[in-house]
């Protein structure tokens, strides 16, 4: 089941940003779905797995596709001939792969199935998307940077605008990483999310502290999709 994010989460996490902004000339923005990406293919990808398995099948131990034909249509007709066979056993693998496709059409199967490798590079597509569409050199000193967290695969991605990759790495945000994946497996994004703010937030009043006159670029909310 996808976890759900009720107005005290969206409250806790705009409490949040805007306390960490209050420090900072960073704009953090934060955004959180049920889902990065639908994986039909993934299904589609099992269903054809299946489909060559039976072909595979019928050629190890081809006895048997001439034992289940006859069990199929009766032991009392003749031999089958090389056309009745390679025709059973295309309505077999088309059989196979429409029923591997109905059955993953159930999303938690689906999401079961789908590697690990997978989720993490769609997530990552998708956060990077978001970021270019919503706060990438949306802000004067290029200093945005966004949360995203998909809920569905327990994924969470950390963007940054060019000024801010300049001076931290990909390491720099693991502390705000770890926090939130830990209060997400726990059920408790709105609370992972507010807390991973926080720590991005020392991050930004390090190296961009506050200056006069900074406006607020990047609404203080957390963007449900």
């Amino acid at each position: 089941m996808v976890m759900q994010l009720s107005e005290a989460d969206h409250a806790t996490v705009s409490a949040a940003i805007a306390a960490a902004e209050a420090n900072s000339d960073g704009e953090i923005l934060a955004v959180a779905t049920e889902l990065s990406d639908p994986y039909h293919d993934v299904a589609l990808h099992w269903a054809v797995a299946a489909m060559i398995l039976v072909l595979a099948w019928a050629a190890w131990r081809p006895e048997w596709l001439q034992w289940w034909f006859g069990l199929v249509f009766g032991g009392w007709r003749p031999e089958p001939t090389l056309g009745e066979l390679l025709t059973f056993l295309m309505v077999l693998a088309v059989l196979k792969f429409t029923a591997v496709l109905l059955i993953l059409k159930w999303l938690p199967l689906r999401l079961a199935l789908t590697p690990g490798s997978t989720k993490t590079r769609r997530v990552r597509r998708r956060a990077i998307a978001l970021f270019k569409a919503a706060a990438e050199r949306r802000t004067e000193g290029r200093t945005g940077i966004l949360i995203y967290l998909s809920m569905g695969e327990h994924r969470a991605e950390i963007v940054a605008d060019e000024a801010i990759t300049k001076v931290t790495t990909p390491e720099t945000w693991g502390e705000a990483m770890a926090v939130l994946l830990a209060d997400v497996r726990d059920g408790r994004p709105g609370d992972g999310i507010a807390a991973a703010v926080q720590r991005i937030g020392f991050v930004l009043a390090e190296h961009f502290p506050r200056s006069a006159g900074n406006p607020n670029e990047i609404p203080d909310k957390l963007i449900e999709l």
